[in-house]
């Protein structure tokens, strides 16, 4: 689903701040508990939160493709999931090559 140009232009700022700061606020960039190397970007537009689940290769950081508005307080398991799967699939097919 696109996401409207607000919304955009928000996480495109939260992806900059992670790209420029040396030590990355929690804020913006917060490890997800329970999984090794995965974390989330965090995005808040008004009353509004999306989350973009993301990992580093090297110094390098990755975006994942399940990104989501976020409507309570956890995060929903299947969306971890989902991110870890996308998370493995990137290290597999990297490895053969």
């Amino acid at each position: 689903m696109k996401q409207p140009i607000k919304v955009q232009n928000k996480i495109y700022k939260v992806l900059e701040a992670v790209e420029t700061f040396e030590r990355i606020p929690s804020n913006y960039l917060k490890s997800v508990a329970g999984t090794k190397g995965l974390y989330e970007a965090r995005i808040k537009l008004g009353s509004n939160i999306w989350r973009v689940f993301c990992f580093f290769d090297g110094d390098r950081l990755v975006i994942l493709l399940n990104g989501f508005q976020k409507k309570s307080q956890r995060t929903p398991k299947k969306e971890i999931e989902k991110a870890e799967k996308l998370m493995h699939e990137y290290y597999e097919n990297k490895r053969r090559k």
